[in-house]
């Protein structure tokens, strides 16, 4: 398995593509003018607590204020509140945490308006970016991730990533975190620690004791409200969640991006530093990758998947609906169970892809094709649930329904990536958009396989003069490329009656086909 991660760089933002074997399963932007990231802690005021949702409004220089509930304050926020106010003052030095005295936890169950007033300052980490028309979503329960922990101020507890399934191995690094935790910290060991030595654990607890120094020296003079702790660049914080044994390759076009990415990769991974590679062409970086083709395919309304299928894709306000659709494979099996089990073992691996992709996050009902079989079904479920391992976001799936349907939740911390995938129309109709020349290219390319396969030989493609003109020019051009494949060369004939989306395939007779 081939894992690359893909790095454009432009002039205000950095776009981060993951392929999995050439196959595009997710993209990431890095915006400069993004203020409020996931992992930022802000010093902010409480504008005002709200009994009825038992959450309080707190001003972090968002258009909106950002909204803190009762049971994401944590249970040291007493001690919290005592720390920023101390420190603030100029009253305490010494940001150790060692010989500050706790104070008593919070209420599990208790209301908002005891644990916080109107103007109290307090420290707030962002857990969910501005979405749509609401606020950041907020915690006091802060947390600082390294590569391989993550370390918990005002708490005492060592968690151990329950991806590391080795008792064995759980008992080793939850003894070896003990011995060099300070007091006053938690501490959350992440996967990618399976097998370090205490010296790596170490050197990374130092860096976060570092950050959390540095941070906590800003308090002093600081506005309210106002960031005292930015998440690492986006490159950086990428490579620290998803990097390991298995990426063979990291390209970057940008000089300065490629030397800091290097260097970090030395920092984490000193025998991978020779992945990281510069890419100097005059073609754009996403064209050499087929990352702008896959961008193209994947985002429309409409998804094709392998062998004719396809999903249709909607999104209403309250949730996400993704409809399964045999297309054109209804007639290749022997019977419709066979069918719908072969269909929806595709779509399940292409929704996986897709939830990735667009960073998809709330409620997801996927409508899956009726199976009489309740062995099938599971077999449905658990293929599902093997292709959603590898996502990063907290998510949780649901047994098929008696109607067919899954339904599933997926964490939703950023706004959703929603990539324009249809064009100005160039026939005119009153301002009507169509899709884009690869999304319909890849339909008659499709369309074509199937014939080729039922032996037909001399074809020839009546299309619209601007799809005629794109399946022809350039070298190679996407007919030189189809005859690569099949050995066989397809006459296209552009035909000015023609709407720009209509297409007919004729055999060597002048019989219309498809």
């Amino acid at each position: 398995m081939n894992k690359e991660l893909i790095i454009r760089s432009n002039s205000d933002n950095v776009d981060f593509a993951l392929l999995k074997d050439g196959k595009l399963i997710e993209l990431q932007k890095d915006e400069d003018d993004n203020k409020f990231s996931v992992g930022d802690i802000f010093i902010a005021k409480i504008r005002k607590t709200v009994p009825g949702l038992n959450a309080a409004f707190v001003n972090v220089g968002y258009e909106k204020d950002a909204f803190l509930h009762y049971h994401d304050l944590g249970p040291k926020l007493p001690s919290l509140l005592k720390f920023v106010k101390r420190v603030s003052t100029g009253k305490l030095n010494d940001y150790s945490l060692k010989d500050f005295p706790f104070e008593k936890d919070i209420d599990k169950d208790g209301s908002i308006a005891d644990a916080l007033k109107s103007n109290q300052s307090l420290l707030v980490q962002i857990v969910k970016e501005p979405i749509s028309t609401k606020g950041p979503r907020l915690s006091s329960e802060l947390s600082i991730a390294g590569r391989y922990i993550v370390l918990v101020p005002f708490s005492d507890r060592v968690s151990i990533s329950q991806k590391i399934e080795s008792k064995e191995e759980k008992d080793r690094l939850k003894r070896l975190v003990r011995s060099i935790t300070p007091k006053g910290f938690g501490v959350i060991v992440r996967t990618v620690a399976e097998g370090k030595k205490v010296a790596e654990l170490d050197r990374d607890l130092q860096n976060l004791l570092g950050r959390w120094t540095a941070m906590c020296k800003k308090l002093h003079k600081a506005h309210h409200p106002s960031k005292v702790l930015g998440e690492m660049n986006k490159a950086s914080s990428i490579l620290r969640d998803i990097f390991n044994d298995t990426f063979t390759s990291i390209t970057v076009d940008d000089e300065a991006l490629y030397i800091q990415i290097k260097d970090y990769v030395q920092e984490i991974a000193p025998k991978k530093e020779s992945i990281v590679k510069l890419y100097q062409s005059n073609v754009p970086i996403f064209e050499k990758y087929g990352i702008e083709r896959q961008i193209k395919t994947s985002f429309g309304r409409t998804v094709s998947t392998a062998k004719g299928a396809y999903l249709v894709i909607e999104h209403t306000e309250a949730l996400h609906v993704i409809d399964v659709n045999s297309g054109n494979r209804s007639n290749k099996a022997k019977n419709q169970e066979d069918t719908a089990l072969e269909v929806n073992l595709i779509a399940a691996s292409e929704i996986a892809r897709q939830l990735r992709l667009r960073d998809m996050g709330g409620i997801v009902v996927v409508d899956f094709i009726d199976m009489g079989k309740a062995e099938n079904r599971r077999k449905l479920f658990n293929h599902l649930r093997d292709e959603m391992k590898d996502d990063r976001a907290k998510h949780k799936i649901l047994p098929p329904s008696k109607f067919g349907l899954i339904q599933l939740t997926r964490q939703r911390v950023r706004p959703e990536r929603n990539i324009k995938t249809k064009e100005e129309n160039p026939n005119g109709n009153n301002g009507q958009e169509v899709e884009a020349p690869i999304v319909l290219v890849q339909k008659i390319t499709q369309d074509l396989e199937q014939l080729y396969k039922k032996d037909y030989k001399k074809l020839t493609l009546n299309a619209h003069p601007f799809i005629a003109a794109f399946l022809t020019k350039g070298i190679p051009s996407i007919r030189s490329k189809w005859f690569f494949e099949h050995k066989k060369w397809v006459k296209v004939l552009p035909r000015d009656a023609y709407t720009y989306l209509e297409y007919h395939f004729f055999d060597k007779n002048g019989n219309q086909i498809k």
